[in-house]
């Protein structure tokens, strides 16, 4: 039996449930099961078939049973718990609340399908490496849930330190290539400077109150003034916001995923942004008790530019994973967007629509957990059996990998918004969200508002753009290149975790109602309202009323399946089952090969000239007379020229500034400690 916290009324209270156990004793059993198994893969890294055959399986499932404690746990009052460990006087403090258990259901559904993916897609690996990969693993899973429970600064910023190491040496594991060390000391980097903003935050909140006031309860106790409370939220939306990639923060990003095993790149992209998002959440509604409407103004702006940029420079990428990372940046931008309107309606007293928005915002977090870790999970699967990542050598592999292609374009229909699959349901909330507000009391949000809704939709409408380039290019038309004959489909482990995460995709969108009554707790916590019954009955979705918008997913789904079987009955009743077949017309020339076939490159050209102010673009073209004609070109990142590269050359500088005064000399260096001695001396 063990004290919690009753979520409204705050008193202390006892109880204990049917088998003995609380969720929270359950949820930290599952992090100590996820490091003993790092640790048995460090152990067994001279049985690569056996890591793979039997760690990460089982870490699988107790990803499935973390998110079942956190689906249990949702509906629950708090469960907190002090840890007999950390510094004196500080011990650490651990926290289920509804906040955190949602993220623990996102973390272990995702975790779940990506681990099974992992046993498959990791097999081949030498032992050694192997192993240490098995450790690193393991832990990032069990920081990125330390996280989530954590209910003090240190613990929290323990937690999210043991993320971004683990995360690093997962991003660096084939740390040979002087390319993906760039990478990961980039991400490293932006991490560390992310964490000092958060550190910094802390320490506002904590206000000098001695180191008791390092925990969430005393911080949720300080009620800052409107200044300082400002400066805590600037800093945690920079310090989440390097975590999350948003602009101008987002540098790491697409450097970052490239460069990592895939299902590395699944988790960081469909779980570990979410840890960022999550932290934003906890700072803004929890931790501090009041909000400000420029805050949402902010966040809305900084979202809305986050998604347009990421969207488009997806669509001009012909790398799979550089496509899949800026399209991360993409739908990161559209959770702020989220946020900052749910500041706007819950300052304004907007409750109902407070309550719609953050809705939207948490299950569009979910939805993308799902489906982007579905499509970096089936890039994996396409680099194994292809080793290339480029889009412009791929090609037809619908013919050789059916089953990867089959996963895949559940995922890029989830992607792209479109019905029944969950992506359109959270987009379709987050619109109605916008489209149903009512005049606010300033009349420059009012005139804000209509042009973000329209921005949104353009970037969901680049977004099926993208979709189709990247499906399209890789799955459709002819090889590209020979080698391509060899492809083979994914394995049984890989299946079955692209399956899952497929799976999650339909159900999420064939069951909106059940999982918006999930949410209800994690929206009454933090903005004390949710739509409870007025999001509909089983078969219709209604976010406001009926009168206003209502969808059906199942009706939809009915409906296309009845329109295809209508189809297929009227081929076979007109044409009695003959089939003709014929050459296809090829504009008029004899032969058709794969080079005719539009590339990646031309694909994306019509948004490169739209949209070309966004780039610094290089290109490459032969002359008349070139025998073997090449073609190249190149889309840079004005941002990374302008800001960090004039950083990158002031860094460097004064480093070697700094490098004449060492010269390895001992009586140098004593010199400088005798001269430092003296000017002390001379002030004192």
């Amino acid at each position: 039996m063990r004290s919690w916290d009753n979520l409204q009324g705050g008193e202390k209270a006892t109880r204990m449930d049917i088998a003995g156990v609380l969720p929270l004793d359950m949820a930290g059993t599952i992090i100590v099961l996820w490091l003993a198994l790092g640790v048995l893969g460090l152990t067994l890294r001279g049985k690569p078939h056996l890591i793979a055959n039997a760690i990460f399986p089982a870490g699988a499932v107790a990803s499935l049973a973390l998110a079942a404690i956190g689906l249990w746990a949702l509906g629950a009052a708090a469960d907190v718990a002090i840890l007999p460990l950390g510094l004196p006087d500080l011990p650490l403090h651990l926290r289920l609340d509804p906040l955190s258990a949602f993220f623990l259901v996102l973390l272990g559904g995702a975790s779940f399908g990506v681990s099974l993916f992992g046993a498959g897609y990791f097999r081949s690996m030498p032992g050694k490496t192997l192993g240490l990969l098995c450790l690193e693993y393991h832990l990032f899973l069990a920081g990125m849930a330390l996280v989530l429970l954590a209910d003090d600064a240190y613990m929290f910023m323990v937690a999210w330190e043991t993320m971004a190491l683990s995360s690093y040496f997962l991003v660096t594991t084939d740390h040979r290539i002087p390319d993906i060390r760039k990478a990961g000391y980039l991400y490293l980097l932006v991490a560390h400077v992310g964490a000092i903003a958060i550190l910094l935050g802390f320490g506002v909140m904590q206000g000098g109150q001695g180191i008791g006031a390092y925990t969430f309860d005393a911080m949720r106790d300080a009620h800052l003034s409107a200044f300082w409370s400002s400066v805590v939220f600037l800093l945690a939306l920079f310090g989440f916001g390097a975590k999350a990639g948003l602009l101008p923060l987002h540098v790491w990003l697409p450097e970052a995923h490239p460069a990592a095993p895939s299902p590395v790149s699944a988790l960081m992209s469909g779980i570990m942004l979410k840890t960022a998002i999550y932290g934003i959440l906890r700072f803004t509604f929890d931790l501090l008790d009041m909000q400000q409407w420029w805050w949402g103004v902010l966040a809305l702006a900084l979202g809305l530019l986050t998604a347009v940029f990421g969207v488009i420079f997806a669509a001009v990428q012909g790398d799979m994973k550089r496509l899949l990372a800026y399209s991360s940046i993409e739908n990161i931008g559209l959770l702020l967007v989220g946020i900052g309107l749910t500041i706007i309606f819950h300052v304004y007293g907007k409750d109902a629509l407070a309550a719609l928005s953050l809705t939207a915002m948490l299950y569009h977090s979910l939805n993308h957990a799902f489906f982007k870790s579905l499509l970096f999970t089936g890039t994996g699967a396409i680099l194994h059996a292809t080793g290339e990542r480029n889009m412009g050598r791929l090609g037809g592999l619908i013919r050789k990998m059916p089953w990867a292609a089959s996963l895949m374009l559940i995922g890029v229909l989830a992607i792209a918004g479109l019905p029944p699959f969950n992506g359109f349901v959270s987009e379709w909330l987050l619109l109605q969200a916008f489209l149903l507000s009512p005049g606010l009391p300033n009349s420059y949000i009012n005139m804000l508002i209509p042009v973000v809704a329209a921005v949104i939709a353009l970037s969901a409408a680049l977004a099926a753009y993208v979709m189709v380039k990247f499906y399209g290019i890789v799955f459709l038309g002819q090889p590209r290149e020979p080698a391509l004959e060899q492809a083979h489909d994914a394995g049984i482990w890989e299946r079955a975790g692209m399956g899952w995460l497929a799976l999650g995709c339909v159900v999420l969108g064939l069951a909106p109602v059940f999982v918006i009554r999930q949410l209800d707790p994690v929206t009454q916590m933090l903005i004390g309202h949710g739509l409870g019954n007025s999001a509909g009955g089983w078969l219709f979705l209604t976010p406001v009323d009926t009168e206003r918008a209502s969808y059906s997913p199942v009706y939809f789904l009915l409906a296309v399946l009845g329109v295809m079987l209508a189809t297929a009955l009227a081929v076979r009743r007109f044409y009695h089952g003959r089939l003709r077949r014929g050459p296809a017309w090829d504009c008029g020339f004899p032969e058709q090969t794969a080079r005719m076939q539009d590339t990646a490159e031309g694909f994306g050209q019509p948004i490169r000239r739209i949209f070309e102010p966004f780039f610094r673009i290089e290109r490459e073209a032969p002359s008349a007379f070139d025998t073997h004609p090449h073609y190249h070109g190149r889309s840079d990142d004005r941002i990374w020229l302008f800001l960090y590269l004039p950083i990158k050359r002031i860094t460097e500088t004064l480093s070697s500034w700094v490098s004449v005064l060492q010269h390895g000399r001992i009586h140098l260096y004593l010199s400088y400690t005798f001269a430092t001695l003296i000017v002390l001396l001379a002030f004192m």
